[in-house]
């Protein structure tokens, strides 16, 4: 299975689905579209893990990369919908602690105030 991801920018947050396996084959890709969009300061962004099916190491930088960005620019950056399996390495890793997660899409855009 491949790796997808499609942005949509609705009301100011841009939401990220991503889908499939996001490994260090298609993390590269995935790491360049998410620093274009943090180009520009307090950009705000939902990343749906909900059809994500797989996330290595690789995967999980790139998501760490991203988060450091969005608070350097005064941005936020939320994460929902892991799948229990995605979330239990999100978990090992330390990174639930670090990372602002919610378990639905109306939490996190709650967050952002919309």
């Amino acid at each position: 299975m491949t790796f997808q991801s499609e942005v949509v920018n609705i009301g100011g947050v841009y939401q990220v689905a991503l889908s499939g396996r996001l490994d260090s084959n298609t993390s590269g890709e995935f790491e360049k579209s998410l620093q274009a969009l943090f180009q520009s300061a307090e950009c705000r962004a939902l990343l749906d893990f909900s059809a994500l099916n797989y996330i290595s190491s690789a995967g999980l930088r790139v998501v760490l990369m991203t988060a450091k960005r969005a608070k350097q620019g005064r941005g936020q950056l939320i994460l929902h919908g892991l799948q229990p399996h995605v979330r239990e390495v999100f978990e090992i890793s330390g990174f639930l602690k670090i990372l602002d997660v919610t378990d639905n899409r109306e939490a996190a855009l709650t967050r952002f105030g919309i």
